[in-house]
């Protein structure tokens, strides 16, 4: 085995220059797979982990009804009528909240329950205003079905409890308003006609963008009675134990419930379904590379054999079987794999470093400061397979055929 070895080692020699180039075409796949990969996963995971601790694993809320059987009884009995449209009739309340409440808390697989009353309104402060999007919650049962306070830069929920004038703001809805520290007072308008002063207690900042620029949060007694809704809820939240069974839990609640239950998965099905098709088109560009690789492997085995021909005949005329000739062609190109792995591991840990050690704003849909990168070793071990993977069925077939060649007809040719 250790001379079949040598034989293929000298071959490669022979041609530096293509195998250095296979190399690096292999190397760069490798890196490619691995620094994509941390890049697209590490911002999918980022944002997938700030909405499931940030919104509610489920929510239960009113649906709206179109009563087309309302529509119809009013008729003519006599008559033959088709509903085509009617505006639906809105209950935005749920009744008997705390008998669900109770139903819910029930089961094994609930983590915590919370109440929300949310609302529209404006927000004025000088000459400035903001619409954004209320949410009244009660300080002892929200942190319980939420991680509110790991989005709070002064940790400050219980001034909801002891100051019922007091507010949370999105942290862009401060940077629009102008307002850059807490204890500023500013006017809540809604669309009743009421008019409230509140203070702002402390800045809520979960970094995803379209939730930091519009909602507010405050006591639900406070905005119960600004609304003129008391002891109204518009919606329960509802934090699971395995939140990827979040759906399971959601459809099982439903059979019960005749309000609308929604888990993560299903609110945020629009961008989960973004992030598939960003897989697939990074592993796309990922295969593309590794199969031009692979060809650049192909081309120096295959030339190689053609080459070879008369010493591959003496090979074997010495005793070599049809088995070594074979390995010995397709060690080559695991070679070729093998190395082009390592260095591109290398190149990939550098290059994540470098990405890590970058700092830039970044404000689209999510807001950080630099690159979010899942650096898991997971990623390197799929590479060494792809490469290796690529690098076996490129040789494969130059090394059977070498395997094939009959000696006696290369002699009588020769």
């Amino acid at each position: 085995m250790n001379h079949t070895l040598f034989i293929a080692y000298k071959l490669l020699l022979e041609r530096k220059r293509q195998t250095l180039v296979s190399v690096a075409g292999v190397a760069i796949g490798v890196c490619a797979l691995i620094v994509m990969s941390s890049l697209m996963f590490g911002f999918q995971n980022y944002f997938i982990q700030q909405v499931i601790d940030l919104e509610a694993h489920i929510s239960i809320k009113p649906k709206e009804y179109e009563e087309e059987d309302r529509i119809v009884k009013k008729a003519k009995q006599d008559n033959i009528w088709e509903v085509y449209g009617n505006k639906p009739k809105e209950k935005d309340r749920i009744v008997g909240w705390r008998d669900i409440i109770k139903e819910v808390q029930r089961r094994e697989d609930i983590a915590g329950v919370a109440v929300h009353l949310v609302a529209r309104g404006i927000l004025k402060y000088g000459v400035k205003e903001k619409p954004v999007t209320l949410i009244g919650i009660d300080p002892d049962m929200e942190p319980k079905a939420s991680v509110i306070n790991r989005f709070l830069e002064n940790k400050r929920i219980e001034k909801l409890k002891t100051n019922k004038d007091a507010l949370i703001v999105g942290k862009l809805v401060a940077k629009d308003l102008g307002i850059k520290d807490t204890g500023k007072k500013v006017i809540l308008s809604l669309a009743n006609g009421r008019t409230a002063l509140l203070k702002i207690e402390d800045f809520f900042n979960s970094g995803i963008t379209n939730i930091d620029n519009s909602r507010v949060y405050m006591h639900i007694k406070t905005l119960q009675a600004l609304t003129d809704r008391p002891d109204e809820v518009n919606e329960i939240v509802i934090k699971v134990k395995d939140v990827n069974k979040a759906q399971k839990i959601a459809l099982d609640l439903q059979k019960n419930l005749r309000y609308d239950v929604e888990s993560w998965q299903r609110a945020y099905i629009n961008f989960l379904q973004i992030f598939k098709i960003q897989n697939l088109i990074t592993y796309m560009i990922v295969f593309a590379i590794l199969t031009v690789s692979a060809f650049g492997i192909f081309n120096i085995i295959m030339m190689t054999v053609l080459e070879k021909k008369k010493d591959i005949a003496i090979l074997m005329a010495m005793g070599y079987s049809r088995r070594d000739i074979l390995f010995m062609f397709l060690a080559q190109g695991l070679a070729i794999g093998f190395f082009g792995a390592i260095l591109g591991f290398i190149l990939g840990y550098a290059l994540q470093e470098y990405l890590s050690s970058v700092k830039l704003d970044v404000e689209g849909l999510i807001r950080t400061k630099g690159f979010i990168l899942d650096r898991r070793p997971i990623y390197y071990l799929y590479a060494f397979i792809f490469s290796m993977f690529f690098s076996f069925f490129a040789s494969f077939y130059p090394s059977y055929r070498a395997s094939r060649l009959n000696p006696v007809d290369i002699f009588r040719s020769g």
